[in-house]
């Protein structure tokens, strides 16, 4: 019987690594990034060609490679970061498994020009499908170039598999900005397509943060620092009001290297907790740092994935840390009278509570019947009527002479008691407490009627229906985006005075992605460099004027759905519109917008449902409350 069982060629081989290691454009630029991390370089440039399909270029001023090294770097398992099994528990090197080379180059045309500190020449080599096509000296600078071309052209259907050029991009600038958050002593330009996108200049940790995110967050950053003989942490928090809807402002290191832990992020979750709302993510850059013997970081494949040996203790630490930061600096909320001059006109405010009016008022039974511990619902039946029919002037500052004089039966004429009703004695009826409200719309029984200001009542023919205010109002607005992308735009509402817009650049290249369609939909965009955008008119609907919060609440609404929902980017776009312009639960409507809203409702193509699958109304049959009510029976 004949052998089955063959070794793989190395070409075949390299390709199905490959499939773990490279993935996509931006999985190459991390490893690449590393690399010239390790070497020791101290300016680091990326450039890109139509999102790293056909360029991803890293150069760097490292210490280089002799000729030797530059052809075995491209050998499968070939690291100088490894000798010993010893070695493989001290890691503190970004790469060291010696597959990244080699997986680049059995899925595209490599390129890469080295020299080695010290030396006069250094090395070309050219490589296509892990075959070396040409190696020869020649003349370079000292460091490192390598460039990876027309990545996956010969594996077809992967390529195929890729997304749009903007969202590769995407990828491309999250590993960049990963990487130089984790390196701010380092400089890192990247440039795209000719055009340079950022330029990182060599600073602080808080620096880059800011280079990062934005000068807006300077004054808003609190500093994370606790040391112990275990571990370290340190970096930077947002103050509560930087907290947003969506993930994307949270980053982890240990030991310089990126990671993803939904265990850590909690312990930050309740370290602000009551400090943001439920459903807000903080923004956080923090760094542990610890004996690479106490984690294993090769659990995964992209590495961003470890294991602590006690992760109970990293979890208490972390939490303790940010917690201490937070209390240190005094980020709780306040009340900051200064900021209302109305405040200050108050009588409570600008009046002074002399020492006489103090003794009183703290003499008077009223005041020793609620100063008495557990006596709040007690009243003494024998206090005089006179004083309790003059409370308010304890906090009134009314006329002291009143009690000064005892002259219990002087009543003032605006404050002469009345006949009592005779009902007074008896239990307050039920129907005496219903709603005012209720009571005026009661009459015209076709009259909607907003029920603890979340949802809509409306009387039917055959009973009537209950309908979620806010789901409805996503449903008539997603339709009026869809009419405005299919048919007519929508009108924009030009603002007196535009806005500058700086974003994150993430959010400026979702923007830029959608620049056309947001026009459509009445936004009037301009793009003005460096992640900033002139905005000179909104949808001529918005009920608010504050144009910044309306687009990075579309763009908050827009990271969501692209995380949940498998749907192209203009479903996205009109879906995220309809929900971050909708009307909130909570809002008090007249009865005019309510019944706008009934009538637009049941003039949309599909009522019954929002954008999202949520019921927007329920009808209640007066059959249904008949048997609820046990009628007829």
């Amino acid at each position: 019987m004949a052998d089955i069982i063959n070794l793989l060629p190395d070409n075949i081989a390299n390709q199905i690594a490959a499939g773990e290691v490279i993935q996509r454009p931006s999985s190459a630029v991390k490893e690449l990034l590393e690399n010239a991390i390790d070497a020791g370089a101290t300016e680091i440039q990326l450039i890109i060609k139509d999102a790293g399909k056909e360029l991803v270029q890293v150069i760097d001023n490292g210490g280089g490679m002799s000729e030797t090294d530059a052809r075995m770097c491209f050998e499968r398992h070939a690291t100088s970061k490894i000798q010993s099994i010893e070695d493989l528990f001290q890691i503190r090197t970004m790469g060291f498994r010696g597959e990244a080379l080699a997986s680049i180059a059995a899925v595209a045309q490599v390129e890469m020009k080295t020299r080695k500190t010290g030396t006069e020449l250094g090395t070309y080599i050219e490589i296509d499908n892990s075959a070396v096509k040409i190696q020869e000296p020649c003349q370079t600078a000292e460091g490192t170039s390598i460039a990876m071309k027309n990545l996956f052209f010969n594996v077809p259907a992967r390529r195929n598999f890729l997304k749009s050029n903007a969202a590769e991009m995407r990828h491309i600038v999250d590993e960049f900005i990963r990487i130089a958050l984790a390196y701010p002593q380092l400089q890192f330009v990247l440039t795209s397509n000719n055009q340079q996108l950022f330029h990182f200049e060599k600073g602080s940790l808080k620096q880059r943060i800011i280079a990062i995110l934005g000068p807006h967050y300077n004054a808003r950053l609190v500093t994370v620092k606790e040391t112990t003989d275990y571990m370290d942490v340190y970096g930077f928090v947002g103050k509560p009001e930087t907290a947003k809807k969506t993930r994307g402002d949270q980053f982890f290191f240990v030991n310089n290297r990126f990671i993803k832990s939904p265990y850590l992020h909690h312990a930050v979750m309740n370290a602000f907790k009551d400090l943001i709302p439920v459903d807000s993510f903080p923004l956080y850059v923090l760094f542990i740092d610890l004996d690479p013997a106490h984690v294993d970081i090769n659990v995964h494949p992209t590495k961003q994935e470890i294991k602590f040996d006690d992760e109970k203790v990293m979890y208490a630490f972390v939490q303790s840390a940010v917690k201490h930061a937070l209390a240190q600096f005094n980020v709780t909320p306040t009340l900051d009278f200064d900021l209302d001059p109305g405040i200050q006109q108050l009588d409570a405010v600008n009046k002074p509570f002399t020492e006489a009016q103090q003794n009183l008022s703290t003499h008077t039974s009223l005041y020793k019947t609620f100063s008495q511990a557990n006596q709040a619902h007690m009243i003494d039946k024998s206090t005089n009527s006179s004083n309790l029919r003059h409370w308010k002037d304890l906090y009134e500052g009314g006329n002291s002479d009143r009690y000064t004089q005892e002259q219990p039966h002087l009543e003032h004429p605006d404050t002469v008691s009345k006949p009592a009703p005779a009902y007074d004695s008896q239990p307050q009826s039920t129907a005496s407490v219903i709603d005012e409200r209720w009571q005026d719309t009661a009459v015209d029984q076709k009259v909607p009627v907003q029920v603890h200001q979340q949802y809509i009542l409306s009387q039917i023919k055959s009973g009537f229906i209950l309908i979620d205010q806010q789901a409805a109002h996503e449903r008539i607005l997603y339709e009026r985006y869809q009419r405005a992308l299919q048919e007519s735009p929508m009108p924009t509402q030009q603002s007196l005075f535009p806005q500058t817009l700086h974003l994150q650049p993430v959010d400026a290249a979702v923007i830029s992605e959608m620049l056309p369609d947001l026009q459509l939909l009445g936004y009037d965009l301009e793009p003005f460099g460096n992640h900033t955008f002139i905005v000179r008119g909104t949808p001529a609907d918005l009920q608010h004027n504050n144009e910044q919060a309306s687009i990075e609440g579309l763009l908050e609404q827009f990271k969501h759905f692209s995380n949940e929902l498998k749907i192209n980017k203009r479903e996205q776009l009109v879906r995220s519109m309809a929900r971050n312009n909708a009307i909130a639960a909570g809002k008090v409507l007249a009865p005019r917008e309510m019944q706008n809203i009934i009538d637009e409702l049941f003039a949309c193509s599909m009522p019954n449902v929002s954008p999202g699958g949520k019921f927007t109304f329920i009808s209640f049959k007066l059959t249904d409350l008949a048997r609820m009510f046990e009628r007829g029976q």
